[in-house]
């Protein structure tokens, strides 16, 4: 396969991540629909996490097996574990870092329980706007997280595209391209399930789409000229971290709203079509 078909078909599976932000533009949803797409994107979150680090797991794995039989160094497996462990590291303790970093300081407090928008003064009013607007900032905020996240992680998807065409295992490359274009449509979702009832304009969208996405497109190129461990290795720690952070900040701000019961059959659900969508790369030996 040519380095052209490998980035165009790269960019295929990467896009198709745009099916599923639409849905984010939608009105219509109650505080029950926002939770269930809320959890059903924790559910399709929860198994990428699993996912990335099962992938960074068997690339150390597959270390110590060359290291019992001297294949190599010790060293070399030292420094993948500390790569998988910084990474990690980056992704949940640095990005929980960065978002504290960017919350105002002093969070403005809504006017009292009770009071009518009538009977508010002026200051009131327009304290009760700055809160609203911080808090959709703050959404918006976490939605372009989980894009990063997911970016992260289709990036190293891109890598397995890029490497299997290079070798010259075209079906191979083939069955990853379908799967991981089935398994990106569902990662829309993931993005635009936490942010509730704010509706996003189609311009941050796009950029949405492009953050998660596009990576996918950019890491076909880069497996099709460059083969390392360690580099997938640190893109699998970077995402496994910032989907856990990302997962800990949309199940906290969805289970104030109620609808436990429904809210965890609908992570069953979304991890459940994880699996279903990642089937078709595991039978093609992806």
């Amino acid at each position: 396969m040519s380095f052209a078909h490998t980035v165009a078909l790269g960019a295929l599976a990467g896009f198709t991540i745009y099916l599923g932000l639409p849905v984010g533009r939608l009105q219509l949803l109650g505080t029950r629909a926002r939770v269930a797409l809320a959890m059903f994107s924790v559910g399709v979150l929860a198994f990428i996490f699993v996912d990335v680090l099962s992938h960074g797991i068997s690339i150390v794995d597959s270390a110590l097996t060359a290291v019992k039989h001297h294949h190599q160094s010790w060293a070399y497996l030292a420094w993948l574990v500390v790569l998988l462990t910084a990474g990690f590291a980056a992704g949940s303790a640095g990005l929980a870092t960065v978002e504290r970093r960017m919350r105002p300081v002093g969070a403005l407090r809504p006017p009292i329980a009770g009071g009518s928008a009538a009977t508010m003064t002026s200051g009131e009013s327009d304290a009760l706007a700055l809160e609203q607007d911080a808090a959709r900032r703050r959404a918006l905020r976490t939605a372009l997280t989980i894009a990063g996240a997911i970016g992260v992680h289709n990036f190293a998807e891109g890598l397995a595209i890029g490497v299997s065409a290079r070798a010259g295992a075209i079906s191979l490359a083939t069955v990853l391209i379908i799967g991981f274009a089935l398994h990106n449509a569902t990662e829309g979702f993931g993005i635009v399930g936490p942010l509730g009832d704010v509706r996003p304009s189609w311009k941050w969208l796009g950029v949405a789409g492009l953050i998660g996405g596009g990576p996918t497109f950019l890491g076909s190129m880069v497996g099709y000229g460059v083969t390392s461990h360690p580099l997938e290795l640190a893109f699998y720690a970077v995402a496994g971290g910032a989907i856990l952070y990302v997962i800990g900040e949309v199940w906290n701000g969805m289970r104030r709203l109620g609808h436990r019961e429904l809210g965890l059959l609908m992570v069953t659900a979304g991890f459940a079509i994880g699996i279903l969508t990642d089937l078709i790369v595991t039978y093609g030996g992806g």
